[in-house]
């Protein structure tokens, strides 16, 4: 069964999972990273047509195999879209052994208690069941905490367990992402607040959960989380560090995988030709292949 050398390949896999996931938000930003700016398009159906272009290119490039990349988040219209006439997803797993995962949420709240909750997805059991047939192995969904704030900290761990829940129950693996900011001041508290929440809350979880992390103030702070039985893997996002930046934290911090988006595209340009872009994501795919198996 699929599921189960999926299952084998995100628990033992060498390697990390590429975040290709931008919504219809961050769209424009990623684009003009990779050079197209926002004068060369006109309407969102001409815009989602050149990001997908950009994610079948990083997906089809002879460096973007299962060997370093254990999986990739796809966003919902990338899984409804194809490469070379296959959809994304089958594609992903079947020539390129990537185990594909889809992002679920729809958006943050404003913020209330130091923390940024996500919004009602009242559609998700019909999105979930399209995951299913369309050959998805799990689903991310993200929410954010500004501040040490134990209350808005409890209530944005509830909140992801319970949307875990409900994926889990048509049979996906949730990648729960309570991010914390970077940059606030009270971050290391933050994360502390954080872990406890979420012992707590594996304490009473049947099943297992993937957790997507800041990287921590403190190498190795999320050891309790990497080795409980429950969690099948703990990867990291880079949160706005450059991707040689967090690359150096990760590697301080054992047993945690990368999740990055900007920094796995960073350097990636539309007007490379097909050797250089190659090159540059074969470059990035290795140095945070080699930071994610410490």
């Amino acid at each position: 069964m699929t599921n189960a050398k999926m299952t084998e390949q995100v628990k033992n896999g060498r390697g990390f999972i590429a975040a290709l996931d931008q919504s219809g938000g961050s769209t424009p930003k990623a684009l003009k990273l990779y050079g197209v700016s926002e004068n060369e398009y006109s309407g969102e159906e001409a815009m989602f047509d050149l990001i997908h272009a950009m994610r079948a290119r990083i997906i089809k490039s002879p460096a973007f195999t299962g060997d370093k990349v254990v999986g990739a988040i796809l966003f919902e219209q990338t899984m409804d879209r194809t490469i070379d006439g296959i959809p994304t997803a089958t594609y992903l797993w079947e020539k390129r052994g990537v185990v594909p995962f889809l992002k679920i949420d729809k958006g943050l709240e404003a913020e209330a208690d130091g923390v940024q909750l996500m919004k009602a997805m009242p559609d998700l059991d019909a999105l979930l069941a399209r995951a299913v047939k369309a050959g998805i192995f799990g689903t991310k969904e993200r929410s954010v905490v500004n501040a040490a704030n134990r209350t808005g900290i409890a209530a944005i761990v509830a909140q992801q367990f319970a949307v875990g829940a409900q994926v889990a129950a048509h049979g996906l693996m949730p990648i729960l992402e309570p991010e914390v900011t970077i940059s606030i001041t009270d971050k290391a508290e933050a994360e502390a607040m954080l872990q406890q929440e979420i012992l707590k809350a594996l304490d009473g979880l049947q099943g297992q959960v993937m957790l997507k992390l800041s990287l921590p103030t403190v190498p190795d702070f999320y050891l309790p989380l990497v080795k409980h039985p429950k969690v099948l893997k703990v990867v990291a996002l880079s949160g706005g560090h450059s991707r040689e930046k967090a690359n150096e934290i990760l590697a301080q911090n054992h047993g945690i995988i990368a999740s990055f988006s900007r920094a796995l595209s960073e350097g990636l340009s539309a007007q490379q030709t097909d050797a250089e872009f190659d090159a540059v994501l074969k470059g990035a795919i290795e140095t945070i292949h080699a930071a994610s198996i410490t």
